[in-house]
């Protein structure tokens, strides 16, 4: 397993060719000192047997897909599923896969890792051969990640990385303030499907229009991002730093797990949206780039 790790003045990133998995992203603070903002393990070879996605890239199909088969034109192509839900890809999805890294590099003010994945036609059921490109970026106080595929046939994709964000070292989220770009959100069922219905979110457990601590609620929840302003703010009083979440994806899902402190933020398009034709389109044809890019921007205050 490869490591490579790549700073500026303001941060500091560790990237594994296993799922292409941010390992840490410490930011330097209000005294001067790095702080890791997102949760990892100190040994690669624990993301081995990791059920929680630490900072890995998710594919090719992130979130929930039902039925256990997809259908491009008139042809249905069968994935693995359990009970009928496809999860992040399927058994190996991207994140269990070893990428390779083709280059790394830091000049002054900015710094990036690039890797490569290519997915073979009929892995995991998808169609294809997916050529996927990966580009983190470091400059100033952002980390821009941007995921790019093309493909030799029409398939499906919706990739996103799977990062927990954690700004100080309290062992709950509680505290935290949040913001979400989103006035509705996709109503799922018992077992996290959409149902097709997209719902106002005012006044309900899941409205975070305005800025107000997260508290005791925890969400596993996909949001309809409005237009315009970022897709998430994220405030820690007990350390200072603010991050500030930007997307050119149509959708934010918001996960906070049950068995640790850290806040995901899963930028994408619908989950299940193979399934629902008015969801927002998740096919890619030969000649097409799929572009997904997001900006995690950090302050102190």
């Amino acid at each position: 397993m490869e490591q490579v790790t790549v700073k500026n003045d303001h941060l500091c990133l560790g990237v594994l060719n296993y799922g292409a998995i941010i390992q840490r992203l410490q930011f330097r603070d209000a005294r001067g000192r790095f702080t890791d903002v997102v949760v990892g393990r100190d040994a690669p070879e624990d993301y081995l047997d990791d059920p929680a996605f630490l900072g890995a890239c998710v594919g090719r199909f992130a979130g929930r897909i039902s039925g256990g088969r997809l259908r491009i034109g008139n042809e249905y192509h069968p994935i693995p599923h359990r009970d009928g839900i496809t999860l992040h890809g399927g058994e190996r999805g991207f994140g269990k896969r070893y990428w390779t890294i083709e280059s790394h590099s830091g000049d002054g003010d900015t710094a990036e890792v690039q890797l490569a994945y290519t997915s073979p036609h009929g892995e995991e059921g998808f169609p294809g051969e997916l050529r996927t490109r990966l580009i983190y970026r470091l400059t100033g106080k952002t980390l821009m990640v941007r995921h790019e595929a093309e493909t030799d046939r029409p398939t499906v994709v919706n990739l996103t990385n799977h990062s927990y964000f954690k700004l100080d070292d309290s062992d709950s989220i509680d505290h935290y303030r949040l913001r979400l770009g989103s006035g509705k959100r996709l109503e799922t069922d018992e077992r996290l499907l959409p149902t097709g219905r997209i719902l106002e979110v005012a006044g309900s457990p899941y409205d975070f229009i305005q800025e107000r601590e997260i508290g005791e609620i925890r969400l596993d929840t996909p949001y309809v991002l409005d237009p315009d302003g970022p897709a998430a703010v994220l405030y820690s009083r007990e350390s200072g730093i603010r991050m500030e979440v930007s997307t050119n994806q149509p959708a934010l899902v918001v996960y906070t797990p049950p068995h640790f402190a850290g806040i995901c933020f899963e930028t994408q398009g619908y989950p299940d949206a193979p399934n629902f034709s008015d969801f927002p389109g998740c096919e890619l044809h030969p000649g097409q780039v799929y572009r997904n890019e997001t900006l995690f921007s950090f302050e102190n205050f």
